[in-house]
């Protein structure tokens, strides 16, 4: 069956699937089995959604319907193709300004990242298909809309896209902690992509190692770290500055 964001059930998940439904993601019972069971596992890898195991409570938390062991997340949006954004940017003579979320994990966080980067000018948001926070009704809310206006992408591997950034001219830049480079000594007034961490572990080091360069906040605290969507609002004003000038 089906709600405004949600489909639960084995069946009707599958059928969905079927019929074309954007589905941001899948969440499956821990040790589920059966041939139906198996057979929805095949139709979320063959059009390469976003799952996960869970257990039973998180499902009985998501609905109080009969779930069968699986419920799915509808997204709110058509997601794009990265080589669109690319050319679409370049087409309309803009500074090309992308965003690289690696596998942020709270949705509310990426509804509040979404928001600054359609009030900085951001022309895209790339993020990974698995391990990424989805796009429902919390994204929604906390985008306060702006999930609508600012285009996203899925892609299979962070580093991959960023490969294709830098081969299309775009300049990556991580924000991590682990530099000595700070923030205000880069250059932004050139094509850019962004790359933000998950809360917890930051960017992956796998994807520090082929960025462009890396920078970090000053920080005169005792707290050693900002949450995500205040350190990705602090980078994005920086360019914003840099490009007033």
């Amino acid at each position: 069956m089906k709600n405004d964001n949600q489909i639960f059930g084995i069946r009707a998940i599958i059928e969905a699937i079927q019929s074309g439904t954007i589905i941001d993601k899948v969440f499956i019972q821990k040790e589920s089995q059966g041939d139906l069971m198996r057979e929805l596992l095949k139709s979320i890898k063959s059009k390469n959604i976003n799952f996960s195991y869970v257990p039973v409570e998180k499902l009985n938390r998501m609905t109080a319907m009969n779930h069968q062991g699986a419920v799915a997340t509808i997204s709110p949006i058509a997601f794009h193709e990265l080589e669109d954004m690319i050319v679409s940017t370049t087409e309309q003579g803009k500074m090309p300004l992308f965003l690289i979320l690696d596998q942020l994990s709270d949705a509310r966080n990426f509804g509040a990242i979404i928001r600054t980067a359609e009030c900085t000018g951001v022309n895209g948001i790339i993020i990974q298909k698995q391990g990424s926070a989805p796009v429902n009704g919390d994204t929604v809310k906390t985008s306060a809309g702006a999930v609508f206006n600012v285009p996203i992408c899925k892609v299979d591997h962070i580093k991959d896209a960023i490969f294709h950034l830098q081969g299309s001219g775009i300049k990556t830049v991580a924000a991590t902690e682990k530099t000595d480079q700070n923030i205000y000594d880069i250059n932004f007034n050139e094509p850019v992509a962004i790359i933000m961490g998950n809360e917890e572990r930051g960017v992956n080091p796998s994807v520090l190692k082929v960025v462009d360069e890396k920078a970090k906040l000053p920080m005169y605290g005792t707290i050693e770290s900002l949450n995500v969507s205040v350190a990705c609002g602090a980078f994005l004003y920086e360019v914003v500055r840099q490009r007033l000038v």
